[in-house]
């Protein structure tokens, strides 16, 4: 096997690095991931993630976690509502959507990432992940890499895959690619206890995710396994709003006058979610991989999920690529296809790009959409 006495280091703990580092060792390789939360308990804010069949749900089946994945999905949580600005319901599928139906490709089951993450670390052999490891750079060393950390010794690695995201450190050591601001941003709120806190939207969500269009504006939301609601107001800003705007994120009077005046015409119901916000505020300008990357592969560095292919929320298609490229990593770097590691990790970085590719593109695609003119006419068709 191409990776026999090898030692991998995977840098980052997230849904894709995790998934990698338990394939991985099904297949008896020696590996670590290092991670900068201090420790499994760290808030995980976010949404939750719906997984997609072929490529989230693929990983988890192949990983052997399936049944732990029934016992920890909401049901129900996929289901949708759509709205316009005043808040009047125009789609639901809350009475047609069928049961949940494991092995249908168009039952995507939604999981928090809390949930997902513990399942995934409880399927590690102990003491394969190593917290509060934030990265700071690589030196090579011999025919691997010497990992360097702000508050740990170094570590050495013969492979080194980065799993750490958008704003990754080690994607530099492999191309110069930037992201593109894709000219939209979301600013993440998010309401603890939504059914006490803001009890009319609880009770228009009724457990499922809603989303609510008009003015080329958007409001997103869902609710958490623990009462939690996660809201995102999505607009078009320019690049550097997030740091030109002079609001105070961390203040909901300011950040409500801000929507009351952003989201000219939208009704006063959406209010109470500024109101009640926990703060501070999260501006997130969205940004994505250019399209037609590529790189010179290297025989003991490569990337997955954000780090290689950051690309908008707009498909759901993040998690889920992330996912996917630790399946089809671990299966390329453990196949006796290849005569060498760094024609296995061509191969794998060819096809990821490939597939990311058109995952990105539907993202942009379905983001433009989302933010047009007529955005709620073009939605209500999707999905009736």
């Amino acid at each position: 096997m191409l990776l026999a006495n090898k030692q991998v280091a995977i840098v980052g703990g997230g849904p894709g690095g995790l998934t990698l580092a338990r394939l991985l060792q099904l297949k008896g390789v020696n590996v670590k991931v290092y991670e900068r939360d201090m420790d499994k308990d760290a808030r995980l804010v976010g949404s939750p993630l719906d997984m997609h069949e072929g490529s989230g749900m693929a990983a988890l089946i192949k990983a052997g976690l399936l049944d732990e994945f029934k016992k920890n999905f909401r049901p129900g949580a996929d289901k949708k509502i759509i709205v316009n600005e005043q808040a009047v319901i125009q789609f639901s599928d809350h009475d047609t959507k069928p049961v949940e139906d494991f092995g249908n490709a168009a039952f995507h089951p939604e999981i928090d990432r809390g949930p997902l993450r513990n399942i995934l670390l409880d399927s590690l052999q102990p003491g394969t992940i190593l917290w509060n490891r934030h990265f700071i750079s690589l030196e090579a060393a011999g025919e691997g890499w010497q990992l360097r950390f702000k508050n740990a010794d170094p570590a050495y690695a013969d492979i080194v895959i980065a799993a750490d995201g958008a704003n990754s450190r080690i994607r530099p050591y492999l191309t110069d690619a930037r992201p593109f601001y894709t000219g939209i941003t979301m600013l993440e709120g998010n309401v603890h206890n939504a059914e006490k806190s803001v009890p009319a939207i609880y009770t228009l969500l009724n457990g499922g995710k809603l989303m609510a269009f008009g003015n080329e504006k958007n409001l997103l939301m869902g609710l958490k396994a623990n009462g939690d609601l996660t809201f995102y107001a999505t607009f078009k800003p320019a690049a550097n709003w997030a740091a030109s705007s002079g609001l105070e994120y961390s203040d909901n009077k300011q950040m409500l006058a801000w929507f009351r005046e952003t989201y000219t015409g939208w009704s006063n119901a959406w209010y109470q979610l500024f109101e009640k916000a926990s703060t501070p505020f999260i501006p997130r300008p969205i940004t994505c991989m250019p399209l037609d990357q590529s790189w010179i592969p290297l025989p003991n560095l490569t990337m997955i999920g954000d780090a290689a292919h950051v690309m908008p929320p707009f498909a759901g298609e993040g998690a889920n690529m992330a996912m996917l490229d630790a399946l089809e990593l671990s299966e390329y770097l453990t196949t006796d296809r290849y005569p060498n590691i760094r024609e296995a990790i061509a191969a794998f970085e060819n096809s990821m790009r490939k597939r990311a590719a058109v995952a990105a593109r539907q993202s942009l695609n379905n983001g433009e959409r989302m933010h047009s003119a007529n955005a709620l006419e073009q939605m209500l068709k999707i999905f009736s």
